[in-house]
């Protein structure tokens, strides 16, 4: 049987909507849709996709942390925004910044709106644990 270890960053919504950040199922990690939150779960920087990307990562590397993996791990993501012609550009960069020579699988999904008001994007991620960090 495989074990679960699930990973959570104590924020409310977590417990109102009942789900976990993510779930490492054998090798594989599944990352929910990671958002720009702060520590108290407050959404941050409403129409910044900038700031947000950046948050994103922030927190995502904190599922990387409590994983004890890294972002050379990570063999896919898929991106959730608002406007996706718009943003490209800067998802590119973002992206390029993040990962660096790096390069999982990636879907940009364009969406009409997300869960809060101004936010731009979600991303989600997969992380296969046999690679090399």
């Amino acid at each position: 049987m495989t074990a679960i270890d699930s990973y959570s960053h104590g924020v409310s919504g977590e417990r109102e909507f009942g789900f976990a950040q993510a779930i490492k199922a054998g090798e594989t990690i599944y990352v929910s849709g990671q958002l720009s939150h702060d520590e108290e779960g407050t959404f941050t920087h409403p129409d910044d996709l900038d700031a947000q990307l950046k948050q994103v990562y922030a927190n995502f590397e904190k599922v990387l942390a409590h994983y004890g993996v890294t972002r050379n791990q990570v063999v896919s993501q898929t991106e959730y925004v608002v406007n996706l012609p718009e943003h490209a550009a800067a998802l590119s960069v973002a992206n390029l910044a993040f990962f660096g020579d790096h390069r999982p699988t990636s879907t940009g999904v364009g969406v009409a709106s997300l869960f809060f008001p101004g936010q731009l994007v979600e991303v989600s991620f997969v992380i296969d644990t046999r690679l090399p960090a």
